[in-house]
């Protein structure tokens, strides 16, 4: 079906309406979004889809609400909101027009699902608290989403609407930015592991690009790993590997003599020409030339397998 209308509620508006219609005004641009709660606009018809509104959950007949007694669940018995139904039912079609390869749609539909859908969810169903995030609860989706609505002495015709649709653009903006650096992420995933098959037995791949590479690392089980080498601008980069997805503890430091030392002196204690940074940190480190950048790496592997025995 090809709606004319996309149908949900008007009044104040929440994360879970407003990134329903992310999705379906992607999918259907031609589509007018109406915001009503008149009944000849939330009863369900063959020209449009209403979501969040409707006392329903009808897929083929198009209507996906979640206030209605005996509202759909999860399998796990988690409850939808507008938002999960609409991207159960058009999450696969809405990554096919954002350009998603099929090879990866299904694993990017899954995961967008667990760590971004179901937390809207959630919250939109009072089943999460916004204050386990802490110190962070007020940056929160769902929370920036609130800070768009008009103010409560806004009495001007149509803010509402408005609002809506400023949001609508901000949403949009994050959610499709977010999934083009998951997609981006799968694409560096083969080419990380065609560098580690290149790299052998050796503790350092090289990366024909800067990219996601610690995800495919630890995928592909190459635990032999501890340094990534690759081209930057003008410049190489030295960088070493995250032992795990928090936290900033390496596989390997660079070596602690470089800590924070440049150009000259730098060279002058690692005695690799073109060697022109080392950050303090002992995570990253520069050099001129590809040559100095694997040089580099060697005697910071060296000094790292020297430690560990």
């Amino acid at each position: 079906m090809i709606p004319d209308f996309l149908v949900t509620h008007s009044g104040g508006f929440h994360a879970d309406e407003l990134l329903s219609s992310v999705v379906l005004t992607r999918l259907f641009p031609q589509a007018r979004l109406v915001r009503s709660r008149a009944p000849e606009w939330i009863t369900a018809g063959a020209d449009r889809i209403i979501y969040d509104v409707g006392g329903a959950y009808d897929a083929e007949g198009g209507i996906f609400d979640h206030h209605q007694r005996g509202a759909p669940v999860r399998e796990d018995g988690q409850p939808y909101s507008s938002f999960g139904l609409i991207w159960k039912h058009y999450g696969r079609a809405y990554l096919s027009a954002l350009g998603v390869p099929d090879a990866h749609a299904e694993m990017m539909h899954a995961s967008f699902d667990a760590k971004f859908v179901l937390p809207v969810d959630l919250m939109d169903n009072g089943a999460l608290n916004p204050s386990v995030a802490g110190p962070l609860a007020d940056l929160t989706f769902p929370a920036l989403i609130e800070t768009l609505k008009p103010v409560f002495d806004d009495n001007e015709p149509g803010a509402d609407d408005r609002a809506f649709q400023a949001a609508l653009s901000i949403a949009r903006s994050f959610v499709e930015a977010g999934l083009a650096q998951s997609a981006a992420k799968l694409r560096a995933e083969s080419l990380v592991f065609q560098a580690i098959e290149a790299a052998g037995p050796s503790h350092v791949v090289e990366l024909p690009m800067g990219m996601p590479f610690r995800a495919a690392i630890v995928k592909a089980g190459a635990d032999h790993l501890l340094f990534v080498v690759h081209p930057r601008d003008r410049d190489w980069c030295l960088t070493g590997i995250r032992r795990a997805d928090e936290g900033f503890e390496l596989r390997a430091d660079l070596p602690a003599a470089w800590a924070g030392l440049s150009n000259g002196e730098l060279e002058a204690v690692c005695g690799v020409e073109g060697a022109s940074f080392c950050h303090k940190g002992l995570f990253i480190a520069a050099a001129k030339t590809r040559e100095a950048a694997l040089a580099m790496a060697e005697l910071a592997v060296r000094e790292a397998l020297s430690s560990a025995s």
